[in-house]
């Protein structure tokens, strides 16, 4: 007996954006079922930045240049911020045309932008199966560059890190531990300039520089916690003093990795 079949239709590509570094990051994969729909939290590269631009593209290459671009447009009136504080909401929603509608929503201030984009690809199954078989090809080497990218991103992040601590927190840090951590923020900042550095050796430089800033975190939890202890104890005191203390905590807090666009 034959049995029927349902016919669903799928993405024929995978579409994202372009985050920090020129990488792709999808949001919805190839031959995911249509319709649908996708939200992921990103924030910004650079201290009180006022405008993000979206860029859409399309196809399954690490990098963003390697692919169609489909779309862009700007973000504005986001509020002053340091790095990484902004919370950009962008989501992704594909209905049963396959029509692609993308919004990008600053969670901080409610502004919103979106663009809607039909007849996305415009390609044959050819032109399709010719994409992928060339992202196939080229993975390996598309690999390696998104690797060296995101390493790059993961050190400057450090850097940007453990320079804020040293500036909030520094005279709650030992100074055998300050020393260390500008010593290892100055080689990771050598590494990064060096242009012939490789992948692995930036990697270390930052894997050693985030294992000292675990000994900052320790050394300013215990100096907070100290300052609250002796609060306590002054009879009638102001427990302002403490809830201070518990807003340092909180302030040393590190966001949750969105990425940057």
């Amino acid at each position: 007996d034959v049995k029927d079949v349902l016919l669903l239709d799928v993405t024929p590509l995978s579409v994202g954006i372009e985050t920090l570094g020129g990488v792709r990051t999808a949001l919805i994969e190839r031959n995911t079922t249509i319709p649908t729909s996708k939200t992921e939290t990103f924030t910004t590269a650079a201290d009180n930045q006022s405008s993000v631009e979206i860029h859409i593209v399309q196809g399954e290459r690490e990098m963003a240049g390697d692919n169609t671009s489909i779309g862009r447009f700007n973000l504005d009136g986001i509020l002053p911020a340091p790095r990484g504080v902004p919370q950009i909401a962008v989501t992704f929603d594909i209905d049963a045309d396959g029509i692609l509608k993308v919004s990008a929503k600053d969670t901080g201030t409610g502004k919103e932008q979106h663009i809607t984009i039909t007849g996305r690809s415009g390609m044959d199954d050819a032109e399709v199966d010719r994409l992928v078989k060339e992202a196939e090809e080229n993975a390996e080497a598309d690999k390696a560059k998104r690797e060296a990218v995101e390493t790059c991103n993961a050190a400057e992040s450090a850097v940007f890190q453990a320079e804020k601590i040293l500036k909030d927190d520094g005279d709650k840090i030992p100074e055998d531990v300050k020393s260390d951590v500008e010593d290892k923020v100055a080689r990771v900042k050598e590494v990064l300039a060096d242009e012939a550095a490789e992948t692995a050796t930036i990697a270390t430089a930052t894997e050693e520089l985030q294992t000292v800033l675990q000994a900052v975190g320790q050394a300013v939890y215990e100096a907070n916690q100290a300052a609250g202890g002796e609060e306590a104890t002054v009879e009638g005191g102001d427990q302002a003093s403490a809830d201070d203390a518990s807003d340092s905590d909180d302030d040393d807090t590190v966001e949750g990795e969105f990425r940057e666009v």
